[in-house]
């Protein structure tokens, strides 16, 4: 399984962002696909996750009402739309897939088996 994550860039506080995760050599559809971002000197947190086969969504507080993660099937991408933007969301960004025929989410970074390059996200004040 091989991702790439893109879509970041500069945005003022209070924009919006979309990110992409295209994925190839599974059907993201029976995926549990999550992102995370690390911000520097911080370690890399979990953002979202979701498992369209068990119907589950899940996200940090931090962005919880501000984020929401989706899938377009026929593009076997997963997005992250990112609404009302802060500074402190400045980070890279990651999209990761957990293991074949796992359905269960989690939020552990370590549980995730495939993982794209990252895609910078900065938020001006």
């Amino acid at each position: 399984v091989q991702l790439q994550a893109s879509g970041g860039g500069l945005v003022q506080a209070g924009g919006s962002l979309r990110l992409s995760c295209a994925a190839s050599g599974r059907a993201m559809s029976s995926s549990v696909v999550g992102w995370f971002r690390q911000a520097p000197g911080k370690v890399r947190e979990f953002v979202a996750v979701g498992s369209w086969s068990s119907g589950s969504t899940y996200y940090s507080e931090s962005v919880k009402d501000r984020f929401t993660i989706s899938r377009d099937n026929a593009k076997n991408t997963v997005y992250l739309h990112m609404n009302s933007l802060r500074p402190e969301d400045t980070a890279v960004y990651y999209c990761a897939a957990r293991g074949s025929g796992i359905t269960v989410v989690t939020r552990a970074r370590q549980q995730y088996q495939y993982w794209g390059r990252g895609t910078q996200v900065t938020v001006s004040s």
